[in-house]
């Protein structure tokens, strides 16, 4: 069995995948190295890992100004370039060399480039592929959002989200792995020679039931989801605050945020949004008052707060699809990028069964808002295609099998 394996990830979504699917297989192999090179970003979701010593990151790093999206604009191409993203993908690509040298396997998490990279070093290689499935084309669009007839007919001719050359390179001898996050896009892929697993979906690991505090059990709850890519959050931020209405009933916001922004950085916006400190309601969270409205501001607490909330309001992407796992839907509110545009919002939607619902502005969510917090029952209707659109917990157990089995075994 080999001893080493390096993981490649292309986002901050990816980043926590590939953790937790990790943190699955450390525990059933225990194996002796364990390199992350993260091909978008610093990758600051392994760090802790890093700390504690099971894994390190390895190669060149960088935060480029689209934040990995430089595929939706071509602005964000060209902002991309300026930065260095030629020098930084060239190097990056000498390092999976350098390890596909000694004949240690890769795992690709992500789309099109850790798997080509993974490919180009040369050794065995396994693919998770994580943004794409077949959902985003058979599902219609969600209502007064138009159509998108050639690129639905251009995947209804392949039968297949992914493209024939991503098929080429899952279908080649070398790749001993190809797991996506649905029965369906694993079947449009068999169609085609790839013999694709659906094992599960790694991103409902690590979420559970938390209790909810006392003090937040009479009042209605929701989790607004910014983002994590800065300065796009804090827009995003912005405009999610702004479409709040004054509530009829005491209200609680729970601001689920990453490393960034932080409490120091949203004290000046939501000041300019009417916001006023107030003593912390539990545990020492930062809170803020607005008339009946109040906010909690938590860093790193999305697991924890998820279960609490009645209904979303996001500009996230990995964060929603988990949100509506849970079975809490939600709104969205797409901006001016460079992640979460209107394409971004559609397809998010159509990808999960209409379980958010995306706005065309302030006004509209906050109708939105009114109307579903009033109607207990759709809630529970769009929560149940969420479950059913992101699949139950235990991916990550299985896809370590996996793993284990194809990728860190001794190729029969």
């Amino acid at each position: 069995m080999s001893s080493r394996l390096l993981i490649l990830s292309n986002g901050h979504g990816e980043d926590l995948i590939a953790l937790r699917v990790l943190e699955a297989l450390q525990r059933r192999a225990g194996i002796q190295e364990v390199a992350v090179l993260p091909l978008v970003g610093l990758g600051t979701a392994f760090a802790a890992a890093e700390r504690q010593g099971w894994l390190r990151r390895i190669g060149p790093r960088g935060q480029l100004p689209s934040g990995g999206f430089s595929n939706q604009s071509l602005g964000g191409l060209l902002a991309d370039l300026r930065a260095g993203l030629p020098l930084l993908s060239l190097r990056q690509w000498q390092a999976v060399r350098a390890w596909g040298q000694g004949g240690d396997p890769v795992l690709a998490v992500g789309d099109l480039l850790p798997l080509l990279m993974a490919w180009s070093g040369g050794g065995p290689y396994g693919f998770i592929g994580t943004p794409k499935s077949d959902w985003t084309w058979a599902s219609p669009s969600p209502p007064g959002w138009g159509a998108s007839p050639l690129a639905d007919g251009y995947h209804r001719a392949k039968g297949s989200e992914w493209d024939p050359w991503e098929w080429a390179l899952m279908g080649t001898r070398r790749c001993r792995l190809v797991a996506v996050r649905d029965r369906l896009t694993a079947r449009g892929l068999r169609r085609h020679g790839v013999a694709a697993l659906d094992p599960g979906n790694p991103m409902m690991d690590g979420l559970g039931a938390a209790l909810l505090p006392a003090v937040l059990e009479r009042r209605r709850r929701l989790l607004l989801l910014p983002g994590s890519r800065m300065p796009e959050a804090l827009g995003n931020l912005r405009r999610l605050l702004a479409a709040l209405p004054d509530p009829m009933e005491p209200t609680t916001v729970l601001v689920a945020t990453g490393a960034r922004p932080d409490a120091r950085e949203l004290a000046p916006l939501l000041e300019a949004e009417g916001f006023r400190a107030a003593p912390p309601c539990f545990e020492g969270i930062p809170s803020w008052e607005r008339g009946r409205l109040q906010l909690l501001v938590g860093s790193g607490r999305f697991a924890e707060w998820a279960s609490w909330a009645e209904l979303g309001l996001a500009t996230a992407g990995t964060a929603t699809e988990q949100l509506v796992g849970l079975g809490v839907p939600a709104l969205s509110l797409p901006g001016p990028g460079p992640q979460f545009k209107a394409g971004f919002a559609r397809r998010q939607s159509r990808l999960l069964g209409g379980a958010v619902q995306p706005c065309r502005n302030g006004e509209e969510l906050q109708a939105r808002l009114v109307q579903l917090l009033a109607d207990g029952r759709e809630r529970r209707r769009l929560g149940d295609i969420g479950r059913r659109r992101m699949g139950p917990a235990g991916g990550s157990d299985r896809l370590a099998a996996l793993i284990e089995e194809r990728l860190l075994s001794p190729a029969t």
